[in-house]
């Protein structure tokens, strides 16, 4: 009789932990329909945009008729570390000063930075990169963390390959990719599985974009049932043994 009261226990347990339709265990819930075309991705919105807190490479090259060429440091880059953009989005430079490069592109910005040049030095020619670009990659698959990007663009498979590859325990029907826009934060999910509803643009990931990989039902219901059988742990072992002992003086 003893047998069947705790298999209830356990079952009501089991019942509770599963209770609730929304779970503690899978991320970026969302009560919205994603389709795989949520999000358009173009080649020009990857082109990356430089942010408040970006490290930036410059260099600058100068007419050779003012000397051999120089290809040094300028501002805070002397420490190998980059230039930081700083919160209004500007960078110090020699000669001009500071000079807002937020919002702009690498190349915009290098040509703005070469056409302030132009005042103080002939022909100009300014080297600019951000050297801090990377992305994020979470949820099932073997080593997540930050992905580094040292390009302008990235695809999935590049990213998914960097962090190891999927775990057995992922929904890889389903990756969410979250990216920055104008308008907010936006998501869209990649079928992995399905070569025929793949398309280039949705396989693209920009600089600061999120990947989130979900784990499937059974990871989900083994970490969650764990979660609410522990405090009990303690009875339940009691109640086994209990159990084990009138079995055997029976």
């Amino acid at each position: 009789m003893l047998k069947k009261e705790i298999l209830l226990i356990f079952i009501a347990v089991l019942a509770l932990s599963g209770c609730s339709s929304k779970s503690d265990y899978i991320l970026l819930q969302t009560e919205q329909n994603l389709s795989k075309e949520n999000v358009k991705v173009s080649a020009r919105s990857i082109e990356y945009l430089i942010l408040p807190q970006d490290r930036l490479l410059v260099s600058l090259y100068r007419d050779p008729e003012q000397g051999s060429e120089h290809r040094g440091s300028l501002g805070q880059e002397m420490n190998g570390k980059g230039t930081l953009v700083n919160a209004k989005g500007y960078i110090p430079l020699p000669l001009i000063g500071n000079i807002k490069v937020a919002g702009l592109t690498q190349t915009q910005a290098a040509n703005k930075i070469t056409k302030h040049f132009k005042k103080y030095l002939n022909t100009p020619s300014v080297y600019l990169e951000v050297i801090n670009k990377r992305l994020l990659v979470l949820g099932e698959v073997r080593s997540p963390g930050v992905v580094p990007i040292d390009k302008e663009k990235m695809t999935l498979f590049e990213a998914l390959a960097y962090v190891g590859d999927f775990t057995d325990s992922a929904v890889k029907d389903s990756v969410i990719i979250v990216s920055n826009s104008k308008s907010g934060m936006e998501m869209r999910t990649v079928d992995m599985t399905n070569f025929d509803t793949m398309n280039y643009a949705s396989l693209m990931l920009r600089p600061n974009d999120i990947v989130y990989v979900k784990p499937n039902g059974w990871k989900e219901f083994k970490v969650t049932s764990s979660d609410v059988l522990s405090p009990l742990d303690p009875i339940l072992k009691l109640a086994g043994a209990f159990v084990t002992f009138k079995y055997l003086t029976d």
